[in-house]
């Protein structure tokens, strides 16, 4: 296998972490790179990838849309999120998909109790992580979701995806709103390392939510620290990091890797 991660920058990618770990565990061969990709040599670098035989990259920061442009196809997923996260390269051409949904519906399922349908999720914070979850919060039978973001015409742009499943709530109103709340997201930057602090009173959150974040550095933010001293269960965001990357090693290997206790103490170490 012939992989790698390209973004700008790329030094944070903890994905050669992760696919080195399922290369060595299911014997497979090859190499996954760190690929830092100057903006405007986009086009002329991915070229430069089909060329030197790769199987296919991942995309993070600031390609994702980009790359969406330049696929020759593209499924379902990519096409509902507006956004690429995963490439697969066979006969010279780009399948682009989508896996963040995934990665975060199965680390909700993986490390939690909730049950999805006729259920509401609070979702703080409307880029494209958010974009993302709700597309995945929707596909399992969600009943609603609240939708909280600093600017509101970026809430309504999300809004547009399911009008009569989502609400939007004034960031102002958020935690006035929190009584209706079976599943709270951070899907903000906020309480990341080098980031400000998510500044927000749980008091009305009811006692049987779940707190998930999907910040990983550090694993424990002050969202999910405050949280858990109310007593709630938490999701750390270290699992949808995790979980994404299964599928992308599936395309380029056809093996569907497992996420272990051992890869996540991995994958936090470095």
């Amino acid at each position: 296998m012939k992989a790698g991660v390209i973004g700008y920058p790329i030094k944070h990618s903890k994905s050669p972490v992760i696919h080195g770990h399922w290369m060595d565990t299911y014997n497979i061969d090859g190499d996954y790179q760190k690929i830092e990709i100057e903006p405007d040599n986009l086009n002329r670098n991915i070229k430069k990838l089909i060329q030197e035989k790769y199987n296919g990259f991942n995309v993070t920061i600031p390609f994702k849309e980009d790359i969406f442009k330049l696929c020759d196809y593209v499924d379902e997923h990519a096409k509902k999120i507006g956004a690429v996260n995963t490439v697969h390269i066979k006969d010279g051409q780009l399948y682009g998909t989508n896996t963040d949904a995934f990665g975060f519906i199965q680390n909700i399922k993986e490390n939690s109790t909730f049950q999805f349908e006729n259920k509401c999720a609070f979702i703080l914070g409307a880029g494209g992580a958010s974009r993302a979850i709700i597309y995945g919060l929707l596909n399992e039978g969600i009943e609603k979701i609240y939708l909280s973001n600093r600017t509101r015409k970026r809430a309504e742009e999300l809004q547009a995806m399911s009008p009569d499943k989502i609400e939007i709530v004034e960031w102002g109103d958020k935690e006035n709103s929190l009584y209706k709340t079976d599943l709270l997201i951070n899907a903000t930057s906020l309480g990341m390392v080098g980031q400000n602090v998510l500044s927000i009173d749980l008091t009305a959150l009811p006692d049987h939510a779940i707190v998930t974040d999907i910040v990983y550095t550090p694993l424990m933010t002050p969202l999910l620290k405050q949280a858990q001293d109310k007593g709630h269960e938490i999701v750390t965001g270290i699992g949808m990091l995790l979980h994404q990357a299964r599928p992308s090693f599936e395309a380029w290997t056809g093996i569907m890797p497992d996420v272990t206790s051992e890869l996540e103490a991995l994958a936090l170490e470095k």
